[in-house]
């Protein structure tokens, strides 16, 4: 049975948006090794059409790094939307109608994880819904002091810290799951 993990890079103060304008003095080999093991471990990738769009889009033509972008390309996609009508990223399907249902359908049939990357506002409902199974964070040392915030006006939602460990860079890697109630 396959599960769904989420993995963000977050600020101190919770903010998960445009990550490419502060995280990157905080890469490292230790950071590099969590990303590639999630990467490794990953039977499926999930998203919301924000992400899809930014995604499809960039890693479908770029050089940048042709690993990562055969690997992005080749994975099984899916992603989360009531708006888009067909997807033309190779290997991606579209979720809707009734959602929590096709997750857990999904979830039954893979063997292995259904890695996110992003996709707060998925994050939130997968965790309304009772269908995230991990919450992985590389919260790194800095207060960015705007953007969107990985939790923004949500329920509350009790979790329980499972694996934590600190790289060289002060970037704690935290891994959560939801807390028996």
């Amino acid at each position: 049975m396959g599960k769904i993990v989420s993995n963000f890079f977050i600020s101190l103060d919770g903010v998960v948006e445009s990550p490419d304008q502060w995280h990157f003095p905080y890469w490292n080999d230790e950071m590099g090794a969590v990303v590639e093991e999630g990467l490794q471990s990953a039977a499926a990738m999930l998203m919301g059409r924000t992400l899809y769009d930014e995604w499809s889009s960039y890693w479908t033509s770029t050089d940048t790094d042709p690993e990562v972008a055969k690997s992005l390309n080749d994975a099984r996609k899916y992603v989360v939307s009531s708006t888009l009508e067909r997807a033309d990223w190779s290997n991606t399907t579209v979720i809707r109608g009734d959602v929590a249902a096709e997750l857990r359908e999904l979830k039954r049939q893979l063997d292995g994880d259904i890695q996110m990357s992003g996709s707060a506002t998925t994050v939130r409902w997968l965790l309304a819904n009772g269908l995230l199974d991990e919450l992985k964070l590389l919260v790194h040392p800095i207060a960015v002091g705007h953007g969107k915030r990985l939790f923004e006006d949500t329920p509350t939602h009790p979790l329980k810290l499972v694996k934590s460990e600190t790289f060289e860079t002060g970037v704690l890697n935290l891994t959560y799951v939801p807390a028996a109630e």
